[in-house]
């Protein structure tokens, strides 16, 4: 095992999972919105999500987007269309009182888990992950060591952010502050999608 491109990758890992991305933003107006416990199943679905998909294309899944690079394309511009759904979505959300259900709901493990597949930054950590730190170790041993790197940093960065929303419930108590809130949260999703459209 190479330690100091191990190192490097968790500093990698670090910087990709905790940074501002469609991810990250979604769980902050998701914790704010709904709550933190009712934001669990979103936290599980990115973290699992994330985690499987790096262990799939680091296992062969990525020469598929090879053979095909017209899929990658498809994937690519159905992921910016959803997201464009997603921000609407979240611009009209509004706070969800204790004890009763906002009509929307917060997004579900398998919706949150399958938007991994359609994620743009999601793709450039995947690709970074399998092509950059390859070496980290002997195969299949890397994919392992990535995969699990990847499950932990996934879950206390999706802990982090849905729990940064959360704690902003009690400090932006008007439905107006919650509203505004989403609308600013829904524009950085949607300045999210520029490197999308930018490499096209």
């Amino acid at each position: 095992m190479s330690q100091p491109l191990l190192i490097a990758f968790v500093m990698f890992a670090v910087v990709m999972f905790f940074t501002p991305g469609p991810n990250n933003v979604m769980l902050l107006s998701s914790g704010l919105t709904y709550g933190f416990r009712r934001t669990l199943p979103h936290i599980a679905g990115i973290t699992i999500g994330v985690a499987f998909m790096v262990a799939a294309v680091g296992l062969g899944l990525g020469t598929v987007f090879i053979a095909w690079p017209a899929l990658q394309t498809i994937l690519k511009y159905a992921g910016a269309a959803y997201m464009i759904y997603l921000a609407a979505t979240i611009a009209l959300s509004g706070a969800s009182p204790s004890g009763q259900d906002n009509q929307r709901g917060p997004m579900t493990f398998w919706g949150a888990a399958l938007f991994q597949w359609v994620n743009a930054k999601g793709w450039m950590m995947v690709i970074g992950t399998i092509t950059a730190y390859a070496a980290i170790a002997s195969f299949p041993w890397n994919i392992i060591l990535q995969t699990a790197i990847s499950l932990v940093m996934g879950a206390l960065s999706t802990v982090a952010w849905a729990l940064f929303g959360s704690v902003l419930r009690p400090v932006l108590t008007s439905p107006r502050a919650v509203r505004a809130f989403n609308i600013v949260m829904a524009a950085l999703l949607l300045a999210s999608l520029y490197p999308v459209f930018m490499d096209a």
